[in-house]
């Protein structure tokens, strides 16, 4: 059985996706994030240095195609996501910002999120974005 690699006391339940250690609470994540030394990772290629940056504007309907989508929001409750306050507040935080620009910019999106997913500010983060998307409350 494992046991919390911060507290030494409980059975983990999330696992840093900076350096991969495993932890029990988001106390000992707080506590972890000021001595957390990240496993190098090579940095994400900025297209704005590289001169390579499209200004043009997109449109989800752009990311999206009908035969790969079964199920799809409707744009008007992806618009709302913009407008909640409270997402704006979460994103604020640095850390949850590198953690999407992570995710963004890799080849493999689907370890990404996985890896993201045991993050309780990420977990935090896509809770509030499916219940503003799925209409279950109406900040």
């Amino acid at each position: 059985m494992q046991i919390c690699s911060v507290c030494s006391e409980h059975t983990p339940k999330y696992k840093c996706p900076a350096c991969t250690i495993r932890y029990c609470s988001l106390g000992c994540y707080k506590q972890h994030k000021d001595t957390c030394l990240p496993v190098e990772q090579p940095a994400p290629i900025d297209p704005e240095a590289t001169g390579s940056f499209n200004s043009e504007t997109w449109n989800v309907e752009d990311l999206l195609h009908e035969e790969d989508i079964v199920d799809k929001a409707p744009l008007e409750r992806l618009k709302l996501l913009g407008q909640s306050k409270e997402l704006q507040d979460l994103l604020c935080n640095p850390h949850l910002r590198r953690l999407l620009r992570f995710i963004d910019s890799t080849d493999s999106k689907d370890i990404a999120m996985k890896a993201a997913m045991q993050e309780p500010l990420f977990v935090e983060f896509s809770d509030r974005c499916l219940k503003i998307v799925e209409n279950e409350d109406k900040s």
